[in-house]
């Protein structure tokens, strides 16, 4: 069965899209910590990171740069945060995360935007993603 991220680069659920490529999709948490709180994942369904090729592994991360360094030209922070967890979907995902400080990467404080600052976001950081 498909997960929720297959179903989402299916456009079978919708997102807030940041950026595609032939093997890799970027999109807004709808549950962020943090403006601009993003996911990347490869198209490839894969539960855990490390069981993915070295080459997927390396291009995966190749790729979340450069829409973290799009994140950063739109969100102001100090720095993108990187973080792999997954263990809520079971499909590999890189969370990009805006941060001033290691406290605003509390997973526990959730943030809520409107739909139209989720799309507003979405479409700033997308204009500037250059693959």
């Amino acid at each position: 069965m498909a997960t929720i991220f297959t179903k989402i680069v299916n456009g079978e659920i919708p997102c807030y899209k940041i950026a595609e490529d032939e093997r890799f999709f970027a999109f807004l948490d709808i549950n962020p910590v943090q403006k601009g709180h993003t996911l990347v994942i490869p198209k490839v369904e894969e539960d855990y990171i490390f069981r993915l090729d070295d080459e997927t592994i390396g291009d995966l991360m190749v790729f979340a740069k450069k829409v973290a360094l799009a994140i950063e030209e739109v969100v102001p922070c100090k720095r993108i945060s990187v973080a792999v967890m997954g263990l809520e979907v079971p499909h590999t995902h890189i969370h990009l995360i805006p941060i001033q400080n290691e406290g605003d990467l509390n997973f526990a404080n959730k943030k809520s935007f409107s739909q139209e600052e989720m799309i507003s976001i979405a479409e700033q950081i997308s204009a500037k993603v250059r693959l």
